[in-house]
């Protein structure tokens, strides 16, 4: 998947969460759950989009660590949201279904951005 691409879909994955959120009940609980979820939800593709300036491969890394925080985080709030019986399991699935695949593309470019870290700085081993 290209960043074009991965900007794309964690943008859609916010929009999702703030049609999502605008849905909610109006009462105290899922008002508040809803903000924290609101506030996770969206902050996947400011992140990502942050991650793709990033000034050093360092700050690369510790940008894309943020959004696999945030796309957990939001997974969290959707948990509790069904688990405190405000929604129904089936009304979250899709958005789930979404943060787990964001989460999962997002460790993997870590993993492979690490590990290219490593072969940069692996010692050159001594002449024989």
């Amino acid at each position: 998947m290209t960043a074009t691409e991965m900007k794309r879909r964690t943008k859609q994955f916010a929009l999702q969460v703030v049609k999502f959120v605008q849905a909610l009940p109006r009462d105290r609980i899922a008002q508040t759950l809803g903000s924290q979820l609101l506030r996770s939800g969206t902050s996947v593709g400011a992140n990502y989009r942050a991650a793709q300036r990033a000034r050093s491969h360092a700050e690369y890394l510790s940008k894309m660590g943020i959004v696999e925080e945030e796309v957990d985080e939001s997974s969290y709030w959707l948990e509790l949201l069904v688990e405190a019986g405000i929604v129904p399991a089936s009304r979250v699935e899709s958005l789930v279904g979404e943060a787990d695949e964001i989460v999962r593309i997002v460790v993997a470019a870590i993993k492979s951005a690490k590990q290219h870290d490593q072969r940069r700085v692996a010692p050159k081993r001594p002449q024989p």
